[in-house]
């Protein structure tokens, strides 16, 4: 009898131990099915950015957080400018993205369209162009938009500081600015100054430190560029309050709105999605999606004034129809 239960005893053990060994078995064979799934759905690659100057800061950090969160997937941000990166973006194997302060023009859309090349129009933040002076001028901290636009139309014909009100110093005015290649010059040219000649002499740049630089050493200075090179710079150079007619007006993230008091200065930047490559790529549009997520957080970090939620949901429910 003593031997039966020994038996059965050992019977049941030896059972509990295969049910175990099974599940356990189960178990390790369903950890390495989720973890193949995994690997199978996690991103590598690369992303590959060029344009605007103006918008390179907000996608350089924009990269940087989404590399921290897709250790695989390398983004490479440049910025020879918004018309020259789109010349980069507009051809066969071009860049995913190109970034822009400006619209893409009529002749861009017509050459993407001969190329069969999709393209996805994503506004991420506003800008506001920004005039900015030597620390050491003290007497144009504030000025008119009609006494801006004399100073950088060539028809404008003020020369010297005294030209512009009698009470200035007569020394020669020395303008700067953005040169072709940059969608801010394009700003300037056909919205502020209604597409008439640039002052002659205007030292026009492509890069944007050089521009801070030389106004920073030049007491006769006044150059333009986007907010977000000013307020890295609030240490060199100062900015010109404008008065729109009811009183001057101080560029900042509270009044750069497209209806706000800042808002004839006030312009959207973007990003243009190469439609063709997010589907080819999943990295690709999953960097745009990521993008807009976390486009309002950035641009307040990087000198930009956020969208609205509505703005963001909009493009949002785009780029999802594009799974």
């Amino acid at each position: 009898m003593k031997s039966f239960k020994k038996l059965a005893m050992f019977t049941m053990l030896a059972s509990v131990m295969a049910f175990g060994t099974a599940c356990s078995d189960g178990e390790s064979n369903a950890e390495a099915t989720n973890g193949s799934n995994e690997t199978e759905t996690q991103l590598e690659g690369s992303v590959v950015i060029d344009g605007s100057g103006t918008v390179y800061p907000f996608m350089a950090k924009m990269a940087e957080n989404y590399m921290d969160k897709q250790e695989d997937v390398s983004v490479e941000v440049s910025r020879s400018g918004t018309s020259a990166g789109f010349k980069k973006f507009l051809v066969e194997d071009g860049t995913d993205y190109n970034d822009a302060s400006r619209q893409i023009k009529d002749e861009e859309k017509a050459k993407a369209e001969e190329l069969g090349i999709d393209v996805k129009e994503m506004k991420v933040a506003l800008d506001g162009i920004t005039i900015v002076i030597n620390k050491e001028n003290d007497w144009a901290k504030e000025l008119t938009k009609e006494e801006i636009i004399d100073i950088f139309l060539a028809e404008g014909g003020k020369k010297k500081w005294s030209d512009v009100r009698p009470d200035f110093p007569a020394e020669e005015i020395k303008t700067y600015g953005p040169n072709e290649n940059h969608g801010t010059y394009e700003f300037m040219f056909e919205k502020i100054l209604e597409e008439k000649d640039l002052v002659e002499g205007i030292n026009l740049q492509q890069d944007y430190a050089t521009l801070v630089d030389l106004v920073s050493k030049d007491k006769n200075g006044i150059g333009f560029f986007g907010y977000g090179y000013y307020a890295n710079n609030k240490d060199k150079l100062s900015a010109v309050n404008v008065d729109f007619g009811n009183g001057p007006v101080e560029p900042s993230l509270e009044t750069i709105k497209e209806d706000g008091d800042y808002a004839p200065f006030t312009r959207p930047v973007f990003t243009y999605l190469n439609v063709n490559m997010a589907k080819e790529k999943p990295q690709v549009l999953d960097y745009a999606i990521f993008t807009m997520e976390n486009a309002q957080d950035v641009a307040a970090e990087t000198g930009f004034a956020p969208l609205s939620d509505q703005d963001i949901q909009s493009t949002l429910a785009e780029l999802q129809e594009l799974k």
